[in-house]
């Protein structure tokens, strides 16, 4: 049992059967990433009863990014407007440590993706590739695949682990790495896995692309293919995303 979670017989909840909250929270907890998934689910429905429960496990937490649980309960805790508040008061710049670095987007793409605003998620990391790619990246308004090597190790990788870690672990460079792997690298194989061609036609942008989290895996953030595939092969090659696709 969690630290400090104790369960009450008013705080059953039908999505878990005859379970308490703090039970379905220590279940979410433990579970392998495919039950989480449904567990999450349930966890939504519990309500305002679930909040301090979640409070008292965040406080046995450092900062790291190495469950997206934690990112899960954090979005949970920012859908209601008073837990939104406390988020804000003792991770004003976002839950996760970004690296050190001027003129970065990371505090923003933070609160987007805990607010779920994928769309503006997706600009955010738009903006701060080209800033990572350079002045002349900014200055054209896009990267070129030869400079995606000489980009931040520390910083592509936030980029991805903040996807990663407030998404259910459904959305980032790794998992489209992942995806494209079992795939054996067959890109076209991989462009409707994820939601970016039907029927053999490009998905349209913005608004036929789906900006919630009932998108296929992988789905975002977004890689501009109107000059082929060399982008993404770089930006998935990445030192960041071999790391981050070998971290268990």
């Amino acid at each position: 049992m969690l630290s400090g979670l104790r369960p009450s017989a008013s705080s059953a909840n039908p999505a878990g059967g005859d379970l308490s909250a703090a039970e379905q929270l220590q279940r979410f907890l433990k579970g392998n990433p495919r039950s989480r998934q449904r567990l999450w689910l349930q966890l939504q429905g519990l309500g305002a009863e679930l909040y301090p429960l979640v409070w008292t496990h965040l406080q046995s937490l450092d900062r790291s990014p190495d469950d997206w649980a934690t990112g899960s309960l954090l979005r949970l805790l920012a859908r209601d407007g008073e837990q939104r508040v406390r988020l804000q008061q003792i991770a004003a710049d976002g839950w996760l440590q970004a690296p050190p670095a001027e003129h970065t987007t990371y505090s923003e793409l933070q609160l987007a993706l805990l607010l779920g605003d994928l769309q503006e998620a997706d600009r955010l990391t738009s903006v701060q590739l080209r800033r990572l790619a350079g002045p002349s990246a900014e200055e054209r308004g896009y990267v070129y695949f030869s400079e995606v090597p000489a980009m931040a190790e520390a910083e592509l990788g936030f980029l991805d682990t903040a996807w990663w870690f407030y998404s259910n672990g459904r959305f980032s460079f790794r998992m489209q790495r992942q995806l494209l792997e079992r795939l054996a690298w067959r890109w076209e194989e991989l462009w409707p896995r994820i939601g970016w061609k039907c029927d053999g036609v490009w998905t349209r942008y913005p608004g036929a692309f789906t900006w919630s989290h009932d998108a296929p895996e992988g789905h975002m953030p977004l890689v501009n293919q109107l000059r082929g595939v060399r982008l993404m092969d770089a930006l998935l090659r990445h030192p960041a995303i071999d790391r981050a696709c070998a971290t268990p």
